[in-house]
């Protein structure tokens, strides 16, 4: 028996073939620096969301088209490389953690920025 579900060791194997199509196959120049973090497929293997981070922010919404323009030959490639009998439709999306984590840094950096400062007596009282 496996240590966890087929679901999510499809959507690990999803993850790293949707990464080298990109990298290998896709030829869009104006495709950013995109790195696939993640493939969540449902349980009955129909459906997968890819969750992409890209290098530019301002890029995010321009690559994310562009992928999703593209789903059709990545789902072929998909067919071709895996031995399963139906590749799961596939659903672009940005993966928030990264923008979360960034976020959270920032807030950590800018509490001990303040906790840095020199107090002065005055404001004390």
């Amino acid at each position: 028996m496996h240590p966890y579900k087929r679901s999510a060791r499809v959507g690990d194997l999803i993850r790293e073939e949707i990464a080298d199509i990109i990298l290998n196959k896709i030829k869009y120049k104006t495709l950013g620096f995109v790195t696939v973090t993640g493939a969540k497929v449902s349980d009955d293997l129909r459906n997968a969301t890819v969750f992409i981070s890209v290098l530019k922010d301002e890029e995010a919404d321009k690559t994310l088209r562009k992928l999703n323009e593209a789903t059709s030959f990545i789902k072929g490639e998909l067919g071709r490389r895996l031995k399963m009998r139906v590749v799961p439709s596939l659903h672009f999306t940005i993966d928030e953690s990264m923008l979360y984590g960034r976020k959270i840094d920032k807030l950590l950096d800018d509490i001990e920025s303040e906790r840095s400062m020199p107090v002065d007596d005055e404001d004390l009282f």
